[in-house]
């Protein structure tokens, strides 16, 4: 199907059943800031869940944390954000809507909006992080700023986290937490927005043993985004040249997805360096050392990153897992996403609205949420719409009871990608979904 009719099939539906909502949409909206709904918070909180424990419950070289969003404004200073996080800004003489000048269509000299040309202002640099106050005073001396990343609350806490969990060179911090940018050209529905969610791990290692970390983060990161379920030919690395290195970066590779509208970066594999313990030691005057106990060598480490955007991850899956197929002359929505981050697991139907079968589906819909299966209870319409309908949502499992049900306490279950149909016992409903989850 033509690109932009799957993005907009993708916003649609994802309004339509409850994944995703434009932010304050009553008042007209909030540009480029997004809330998730009812299935929305559930698959992006799935995809959190998975994160933390590939990285945290499942290694013994990695921390935890959760750093606060605001902080001093030094530490902005000292990683380069109120200095050099900027992009350069024109405006339309003519419309008055400003864009930043290394669009394609703006270096053709045609304004995106009223279609002037050579209307564009001079370029001037723009600031991407929002500032605000600290007290009750509104003055430049306090003037703090919301955190455009996640990544220096956990540079600013390397010393606090290795000395109380004991760590030793190599290893890890990671964090899950929101960040927000001030873009101008935000766009592509939760791609790019100015309200956003990271996953990021810091790394650190002995200077010398970088490039070997480095590699091996790489084939860490994308074989996790393989074990998502996302398609292999619709992944692939993108190693950034000379010119889109950042400053502070000796080797960077995006894991890249093919959305609708082309190659894009939803995770970055960067080489820091030392540079942010180095520059944080030199603004705040402490010392960022490490010191290796059997040597007694002091170092400052270097740091392997791998930052993955939450949000962006999230369009990942529901981008890869949109299929429209053919059956009997039909077609079926199907979103055919991994069942263990799929936001509901189970769908239970009576097949009718009588005969005990009502309160018969209930029990099970209670057994399922008793073992803390997320599921769903459908008794309207009929049977094939109802199985539409979670197709369209990617329930992996639809349970119906029948007359069967109440005569030998049997059940069906469909599955959602191949439409099989097999019958269990009731009493091992549980024990089955958990077996397909493990």
């Amino acid at each position: 199907m033509p690109t932009q009719d799957l993005m907009d099939k993708l916003v649609s539906l994802s309004k339509r059943r409850g994944y995703i909502f434009q932010s304050s949409e009553i008042y007209g909206g909030t540009g480029s800031v997004w809330d998730y709904g009812p299935l929305g918070v559930e698959l992006k909180r799935n995809i959190k869940e998975r994160w933390w424990a590939s990285m945290v419950h499942r290694r013994d070289d990695i921390e935890g944390l959760d750093a606060a969003i605001l902080m001093n404004p030094r530490v902005w200073e000292a990683s380069g954000h109120v200095d050099g996080f900027t992009d350069p800004l024109i405006e339309c003489t003519n419309c008055h809507r400003r864009f930043r000048a290394d669009l394609p269509e703006v270096a053709e000299g045609q304004c995106p909006s009223c279609g002037k040309k050579d209307a564009f202002t001079e370029p001037r640099m723009f600031n991407l992080m929002f500032k605000t106050f600290m007290g009750p005073v509104e003055d430049s001396s306090a003037t703090v700023y919301i955190r455009p990343e996640t990544a220096q609350g956990i540079f600013v806490n390397f010393l606090n986290v290795q000395g109380s969990a004991r760590q030793k060179v190599p290893f890890g911090i990671a964090q899950i937490g929101k960040a927000f940018r001030n873009e101008i050209t935000p766009g592509n529905f939760i791609f790019r927005t100015r309200e956003f969610e990271q996953a990021e791990m810091q790394f650190f290692v002995k200077p010398g043993e970088d490039d070997e970390w480095f590699a091996r983060w790489m084939d860490v990161r994308m074989q996790w985004h393989k074990d998502l379920g996302i398609r292999e030919e619709k992944l692939r690395f993108h190693k950034h040249g000379p010119d889109e290195l950042a400053h502070y970066a000796k080797d960077a590779h995006d894991i890249e997805y093919e959305f609708p509208f082309g190659w894009k970066e939803f995770e970055g594999i960067h080489n820091r360096t030392d540079f942010d313990l180095a520059r944080h030691q030199e603004y705040s005057g402490k010392r960022l050392e490490y010191i290796d106990a059997p040597t007694n060598e002091r170092f400052i480490p270097y740091v392997i990153e791998t930052s993955m955007g939450v949000d962006r991850t999230t369009l990942v899956v529901l981008a890869d897992a949109y299929r429209e197929e053919d059956v009997e002359g039909e077609t079926r929505v199907l979103m055919a996403l991994s069942p263990e981050i799929a936001p509901v697991k189970a769908a239970v139907f009576p097949l009718v609205k009588k005969d005990g079968m009502p309160e018969l589906a209930r029990k099970i819909q209670s057994d399922l949420r008793s073992a803390a299966i997320n599921s769903f209870y459908d008794q309207s319409g009929a049977i094939g719409r109802r199985y539409r309908r979670q197709d369209e949502v990617g329930t992996p499992w639809c349970i119906t009871v029948d007359g069967e049900s109440l005569e030998k306490g049997t059940v069906t279950i469909r599955d959602r990608d191949t439409l099989e149909q097999v019958r269990i016992s009731m009493d091992q409903i549980v024990t089955w979904i958990q077996e397909q989850l493990s």
